[in-house]
This record gives C-alpha cells, structure tokens and sequence, in this order.
C-alpha cells in the first residue's frame, strides 16, 4: 500500500482565501438599461417586419410567382436588425455574443410569430 504523501507548510501557506471583486452597480444598471432599449427596438422591428410581411402577402396573393418575397423580406429585417441596434445605441459595443443572440432570436421569433398571427386574424 501506498504511503500518502505529506504536505508542507509552506504548501499550505501559498494559497490565499478568495475575495470578491467589488460590484460596480451604476455598470450592472448601464448594461441592464441598455438591453433593455435594445429588446424594445428589437419587438419594435419584429412587429413592423410582421406587418410588412403580412401586407406583402396579402397584396401578392396566393397564387403569385413571388411567394417568396415575404420571406425575403423578414430575413432581411432580421439580418440588419443587429446594424440597426448599433447604430442607434452607441454603447451597443459592449454587448455579449449572447446579448446579440437574444435580440437576433428575439426579432426573428417575433416577426415569425406575428406574421402568422396577422395572417390568422386578418385573411
């Protein structure tokens, strides 16, 4: 059998006890605001997306060539929905990447969703 080995003083000294950081509130608040503009402009784009998209669909109809152009249409808003949020909040550099996933997620959910909708109610 195999003897433990022992440990040394010194070993034992080299290891601190852990302190935490200092919390900086008026940052956690910044970045909380901040995401929080970003989502609304998020839902903003995927309800005028939504309605755009509807109103496409309705003008073009069901046997049209151009079945497609909704979808064109929302992917697009979608895609440049992230420049959009850059442009007008200028602290949007400080975004996570899941940050951006959540507003990219959240506007393409949206305009899904309530295309769907409008075109449930309103046909």
């Amino acid at each position: 059998m195999a003897k433990k080995a022992k440990r040394k003083l010194a070993e034992d000294e080299k290891f601190e006890t852990f302190v935490f950081p200092d919390f900086d509130e008026r940052k956690f608040l910044t970045h909380e605001y901040e995401q929080s503009i970003a989502t609304a402009i998020s839902v903003g784009l995927a309800i005028l997306l939504a309605g755009l998209s509807w109103a496409i669909d309705q003008t073009i109809g069901p046997n049209s060539p151009y079945l497609e152009v909704p979808w064109v249409v929302g992917i697009a808003g979608v895609v440049a929905g992230p420049y959009l949020i850059r442009t007008l909040r200028p602290l949007a550099s400080d975004y996570t990447k899941g940050d951006w996933a959540w507003l990219i997620l959240t506007t393409f959910m949206g305009w899904l969703g309530l295309w769907f909708l409008f075109a449930d109610l309103f046909h």
